[in-house]
Parts: C-alpha cells; sequence; structure tokens
C-alpha cells in the first residue's frame, strides 16, 4: 500500500539520484565541459583567490650580479553569495489516495510530476548559463502611445516569451511592477502586452523571471557584459574585462581565427569552444562550407554535434543571444556549489509535505551554487555579428 511514508522513502532513495543525473546532463556543451566542485565554498560563500600573471622573478644575469628580487604575486579575491536553485513538485492528496493500492499509478503519477521538474530545471538553468544573474528575459525598448490603456510594449527579443507567462518589469531607477502576466505577443513587430501598465520609465527597463532580479547564478551575459564583475569595476581592474571586439563588416573565417590568434598571444589563453545562437552557427558553417572545409563533427567528449574553426568547437545555444559570438576557455569556469541537487528536509526528515492551506503534497528540489570565471580576461566576445 503507497503511504506518504513509502512515498517519502521514493523519492529520498530512488529518485533523487535519478534526478541529479538527469539535471547534471546533457543540459548543454558548456555545462558539460566545466568543472563542478565544493573545493572553494565557505559557509554560504564561494571564496577564490585569482593571481594576475607573473612576467618577473627569473631573469638571465652576469655571475657577478645581484640576484633578481622576488615579484610578489598580486592576488585577488572573488567572494560572492552561492545562489538558491530551487524546484518543485506538487501531488494531490486525491490523487496519491487514489493510487493507494497501486504502486503503478503511483509511479506514473510521481513521474508525470519529476519529468515537468527535470524539464523545467534543465531549461531554466540553462538559462541562467548564459543570464546576467537578474533573470532577465527581454528588454523594452519603448511603450505603445496608448500604453495606459492597451499596456503594449516593444521589446528587444520575443524568444524566451510565451502567452500567460508571469514576468516582473524593473526600471533603469529600479522600480519594479510585479505580478505582470503576458496577455498577447507579436513576433514580427516584437511587441508583448501585459495585463497592466509597467510603473515608471518603461524604455530601457528589464523584463525578469519572478524574484530573479540579483539572485540568479552569474551568466555569461554578466561576465561579457558592461559594469561590474564580483564587485570589481571592469574599467578599473582589466582582469575582470574579456577582450570585445565589434565588427564593422560581415563576419569572416579570418574574423574567427583572428580572435583565436589574439587571445592566445595575448593572453596565452587556448579558447576550447566558441559558443553562439543557431542562426549565427549557420553563418559560420558557411563559412567553413565555401572555403571547402568539412564542418560537421561530432565532439565525443561532450557528445553533442559542432562545427569547428581551426579545431575549436562552436556550439550552438538557444539562450545565447543574437550577433555576439562567445570564445570560452572552460577551464576558467567553475560551477562552485556547496552539495548536489538535494531533497530539502524537514527536522524529521521528511521531503513531502502538505502544502499549507491546501489538500496536497509537495516537496522542494534544492541546489545552492555559483558560476565563477577564474580569468576573465582570458575569454572573448564579437560583437555584431
Amino acid at each position: 500500500m503507497i503511504t506518504i511514508e513509502n512515498a517519502d522513502k521514493a523519492l529520498k532513495d530512488y529518485y533523487l539520484q535519478a534526478v541529479s543525473a538527469q539535471l547534471n546532463d546533457n543540459v548543454s556543451p558548456f555545462f558539460s565541459a566545466i568543472e563542478k566542485n565544493t573545493d572553494n565554498v565557505f559557509g554560504k560563500d564561494v571564496k577564490i583567490a585569482v593571481v594576475r600573471g607573473n612576467t618577473e622573478g627569473i631573469m638571465a644575469l652576469a655571475e657577478d650580479s645581484d640576484l633578481p628580487a622576488p615579484y610578489a604575486n598580486r592576488y585577488l579575491e572573488i567572494s560572492l553569495p552561492l545562489k538558491n536553485i530551487y524546484g518543485t513538485i506538487e501531488v494531490s492528496d486525491k490523487a496519491l489516495r487514489a493510487s493507494r493500492d497501486s504502486s503503478g499509478s503511483f509511479v506514473n503519477l510521481v513521474n508525470a510530476e519529476m519529468e515537468g521538474l527535470v524539464a523545467g530545471a534543465k531549461y531554466n538553468f540553462q538559462r541562467m548559463l548564459y543570464g546576467d544573474g537578474n533573470g532577465t528575459v527581454a528588454k523594452i525598448s519603448s511603450a505603445d502611445a496608448s500604453a495606459s490603456s492597451n499596456f503594449k510594449y516593444t521589446v528587444d527579443d520575443v524568444s524566451k516569451l510565451a502567452v500567460g507567462m508571469k514576468v516582473e518589469a524593473v526600471t533603469a531607477a529600479s522600480v519594479k511592477t510585479e505580478g505582470l502576466t503576458i496577455s498577447a505577443i507579436d513576433a514580427d513587430s516584437k511587441t508583448v502586452t501585459f495585463n497592466k501598465v509597467v510603473s515608471g520609465t518603461a524604455a530601457g527597463a528589464l523584463v525578469t523571471i519572478p524574484g530573479a532580479y540579483g539572485n540568479e547564478i552569474t551568466g555569461l551575459a554578466a561576465i561579457f557584459g558592461e559594469g561590474k564583475l564580483y564587485g570589481y569595476d571592469k574599467t578599473e581592474e582589466p582582469y575582470f574585462s574579456p577582450c570585445s571586439k565589434t565588427l564593422s563588416s560581415a563576419l569572416t573565417e579570418d574574423d574567427l581565427t583572428d580572435m583565436l590568434d589574439h587571445m592566445e598571444e595575448r593572453f596565452n589563453s587556448k579558447i576550447n569552444m566558441i559558443l553562439c545562437s543557431f542562426t549565427t552557427r549557420r553563418k559560420i558553417a558557411k563559412l567553413a562550407s565555401d572555403n571547402k572545409r568539412i564542418v560537421n563533427t561530432i565532439d565525443a567528449a561532450a557528445g553533442y554535434g559542432a562545427v569547428t574553426v581551426n579545431g575549436v568547437p562552436v556550439y550552438a545555444d538557444r539562450f545565447c543571444p543574437e550577433g555576439v559570438v562567445y570564445f570560452v576557455n572552460t577551464e576558467d569556469f567553475i560551477l562552485s556549489q556547496l552539495c548536489d541537487w538535494e531533497w530539502l528536509e524537514d527536522e524529521d526528515g521528511k521531503i513531502l509535505k502538505q502544502v499549507p492551506g491546501k489538500a496536497a503534497y509537495g516537496a522542494t528540489l534544492v541546489k545552492y551554487a555559483e558560476l565563477i570565471c577564474k580569468k576573465p580576461c582570458a575569454q572573448a566576445i564579437l560583437k555584431n555579428v
């Protein structure tokens, strides 16, 4: 007979291992390639000391010369709190009672919930890897002339939006509008209609996932973006500023190989992965095809198909923004985590708990983690591709 107790045990002893495996595999080529560890976690924070390049300390001198003075390494500390990532499932009391005398029915019930949880967790974690740490899914360009009555706004990208999706808006002056629901989307004109007006100056406001502003992991958009990174101003501390080049003409294969060479010559960085949108990858594949190169390869380690440039795989990701190409050395990235995916337990060690005010039981999957780039200046971005 299925009870809350043995259902709880099944989630802990069987489903956790299966779910963790699914959430750690096939998220994206970038995620598969980066290191995951708990080595740099201290309490609720991740702390990593990085050393700036040392070109001194070893010298060739005359036999009677003074020995060279030791070069004092300049250490920079990356310190920031781990981000809280949650996922929940919910099973109604009625459904649980209906499957009480059938283990098969219970398995089907829980499997359906777990499949939804895994799909949602993969989608959002992949989105976070390319995000800005704020859960941004679009940026408002302008408001419709009659936005006060029809709540219509033009955004830069609608690919991550859907009708019925709940979002928030945060203006440049940090004015937040909560409780927004998308009621209509026009993909051709890139307009979105909300259920109410965005407060403050809408132009330039970020459309974000509810509650995510400032709470998501530091993704590639933050690493390659403007402003501060890990508390350091990129304009004042070049170590935290990736190499950036804006194209003034159509992308060529030389643009890609020049960037690879530049990163190795200037920063001793061996770029091992190129990331871009699907549209941009097709452009790169055509460049290689026009030059009579073999473009369809398989990366045996990551298990994904890829185009290559000078032997470096080019991967497309649906969350990589249009018009940019990221050049990364995945050895410089770490997903620091307090633990792998685990169930949130109460004081009695129980996972399934009654949802307050509802005839249902819920369980929460949790991960505390942060994405760290140990050497941002060894990464690069091509813009206006």
